[in-house]
């Protein structure tokens, strides 16, 4: 079934249409995309159709449902609770997160105010991302990711393109750090840790008047709708966490928070979008902070044959995983991106013979593994052990 908070946002025509689709696309459904007088498209397992007007999908977007400037119009009225100018803000910033942490994409003319983006106009595209738990995702990967000797999980980096299941993943280890499910004979007998969310987009925790309605644990504090950087440092001036959890890094504000945490003592989980590791060390900030060995450890996430697969790189072999990357990625470029002048210039561990040039490539990043501050818990501490 749908969300029934997403149902009531639409138009009756639209979601008369949504209703009547199958249910194995409903259980699945992932995106639904209305662009104005443009076929109805939609997302579900990893797959992408046309709606027509009675429900069923279609590969041709000439039989699909069109949807029209009055049902765009409504439908922003809508998301914006009749107040465009109160969502300004999200306007601005191109999406609008709504109750159950469903993120609304936008699309339409761009207002510039000194060069930079005042907010959006005439909006004729709407993304509708459908937010889902999904527990026991988390307890597949957080076993990878512990630091036996200090009781805790290691700095760790998830990195995969939009729409891989980014947000479902960090949102269940925060869960299941809240709880102490460790899933992993070595931690029996930890205790749970102290989590703490910066949640920019509402998405993670989909807070409504500031109480999550996603299940984050007992042991979960959020702070909703603030920016990443100025949150991180909020969290750890006030809220003391043992685990920061933040979506989406990737500016230096960003980098220099998740600094200035590392060396507080809290561990850092956060997710960026990047393709594989050549993706991460090619941009600035998570290049600079896997050079200084930042993360203990990289999740790789994609999706594969309707589910998500996950690989987990250790920092030591991060550089090895980017050498054997480096000549996949080059094959999956554009014909018309820029390419190695030499074909034989790329030696089989990913480097460049000297003398070769390179164009269009990110300069080489060292990465580093160092050794993370040990966190200590107090024993026989129940229902969760407080680091000292």
């Amino acid at each position: 079934m749908l969300p029934q908070l997403i149902m009531e946002l639409f138009p009756a025509s639209l979601r008369s249409i949504l209703e009547r689709m199958p249910e194995a696309v409903k259980m699945s459904l992932e995106e639904i995309r209305i662009r104005e007088n443009r076929p109805l498209e939609i997302g579900y397992a990893s797959r992408y159709s046309f709606a027509r007007e009675d429900g069923s999908l279609t590969e041709r977007s000439e039989e699909a449902y069109a949807p029209g400037r009055d049902q765009c119009r409504a439908l922003l009225e809508r998301i914006t609770n009749h107040s465009i100018y109160a969502a300004e803000e999200e306007l601005r910033r191109g999406y609008i997160t709504v109750a159950g942490g469903h993120r609304i994409g936008l699309a339409g003319r761009a207002v510039l105010d000194g060069g930079a983006v005042s907010h959006l106009k005439d909006i004729a595209g709407f993304n509708v991302r459908i937010a889902r738990a999904r527990d026991g995702f988390g307890a597949q990967v957080l076993p990878g990711l512990l630091d036996v000797p200090a009781r805790t999980i290691r700095h760790t980096l998830i990195v995969s393109p939009p729409q891989q299941g980014k947000t479902t993943l960090i949102r269940d280890l925060a869960r299941c750090i809240s709880y102490g499910s460790w899933h992993h004979p070595a931690a029996k007998g930890w205790g749970s840790r102290k989590v703490g969310i910066v949640d920019e987009r509402s998405e993670i925790a989909a807070s409504e008047r500031g109480v999550p309605t996603f299940d984050l644990g007992p042991r979960c504090d959020v702070l909703d709708a603030c920016p990443k950087a100025e949150g991180m440092m909020m969290m750890l001036r006030s809220m003391s966490p043992e685990v920061l959890v933040v979506d989406e890094i990737g500016r230096p504000e960003d980098a220099e928070a998740i600094r200035e945490a590392i060396h507080a003592g809290v561990r850092v989980l956060a997710t960026a979008h990047a393709a594989d590791m050549v993706d991460v060390l090619a941009r600035p900030a998570l290049g600079r902070l896997a050079a200084e060995g930042a993360f203990g450890a990289y999740v790789l996430l994609n999706k594969s044959g309707g589910g998500v697969a996950h690989r987990i790189v250790a920092a030591e072999d991060a550089e090895r995983e980017a050498a054997r990357s480096r000549p996949r990625a080059a094959a999956a470029m554009p014909r018309d991106a820029p390419r190695f002048a030499d074909a034989d210039a790329l030696r089989p561990d990913g480097t460049v013979a000297p003398g070769a040039a390179a164009l269009g490539t990110a300069a080489r990043v060292t990465v580093k593994s160092r050794p993370m501050p040990v966190i200590r818990s107090p024993n026989g501490l129940k229902g969760g052990g407080g680091n000292a």
